[in-house]
């Protein structure tokens, strides 16, 4: 039983070349038939940090977080939300969308949720230069701390991925997944500190603000840019974040292998 519940993890070790591909192709595909093509995928974020920028900085003035300008502090977590909320709602459709794929034999169906998330993969590397960059320009250098990025990044990707197959899978059954997966995002935006400091949240609700699993994520974002601290100096965190994290893998993996068999007689 253990063997076959990390049958999923190790197909995306043998199929990485392919997931790549299959991503491209659908990274592609997002803008096809517009003038601009893929770079509508960089455009919108880009404007909208921009807006974020204008209406914060210049138009309300905003003072600066923990000494620091708010348009960073924003942009830092903000970044990390856009691309888990982005992979989240298109894995959702993983299977849906690839429909001529599921009815094949010998395609290994459960790569489908990794390759949304890899398709929006590409657009949050983008940014984390762009958000580089506007450290730079605000006089802030790179720091060893930024190594943890690519920790942060691997653990949302399993995350992702846990909820991509959980997602997925029962979408092919109850269509209505996407539009409550929808919802549940706008909440969970709201939900993360994001926009505000945990600060202001009276201290009895706290418990329940740091189980939220991307807590962990756009303040581990923060803490490379901007705090300087390691992930293992808050290991109550880093447990609860790969408790959970490791519970949605395993029951995404058993839920997926249940259900694929009649994926083809409903698709």
């Amino acid at each position: 039983m253990k063997k076959s519940r990390f049958t999923g993890l190790r197909d995306l070790l043998v199929t990485q070349k392919l997931i790549w591909i299959l991503a491209k192709s659908d990274f592609k595909k997002k803008n096809i038939g517009s003038y601009l093509g893929i770079t509508w995928a960089f455009i919108q974020p880009t404007i909208n940090i921009l807006l974020l920028w204008f209406v914060f900085q210049v138009g309300f003035k905003s003072t600066p977080v923990d000494n620091f300008p708010f348009i960073l502090w924003l942009s830092t977590a903000m970044i990390a939300w856009n691309f888990f909320a982005e992979s989240l709602q298109t894995s959702v459709y993983a299977i849906t969308d690839s429909s001529y794929l599921v009815k094949k034999v010998v395609f290994r169906v459960s790569i489908l949720p990794i390759v949304k998330i890899y398709s929006a993969l590409f657009v949050h590397i983008f940014f984390l230069v762009f958000l580089f960059l506007m450290f730079l320009l605000y006089g802030y250098g790179p720091t060893i701390y930024l190594l943890q990025i690519p920790y942060y990044l691997g653990a949302m990707i399993l995350l992702l991925l846990g909820l991509g197959w959980i997602t997925s899978s029962i979408t092919v059954f109850f269509k209505d997944v996407g539009q409550i997966i929808s919802m549940v995002t706008q909440f969970g935006f709201w939900l993360t500190p994001i926009f505000y400091s945990l600060k202001i949240i009276p201290d009895k609700f706290l418990f329940f603000y740091k189980l939220n699993p991307m807590y962990y994520i756009t303040e581990g974002y923060r803490e490379a840019f901007i705090y300087h601290k390691w992930f293992w100096q808050h290991e109550y965190q880093t447990i609860n974040f790969w408790m959970i994290t490791g519970i949605l893998l395993i029951v995404g993996r058993v839920l997926f292998k249940k259900l694929k068999p009649h994926f083809a007689d409903v698709l």
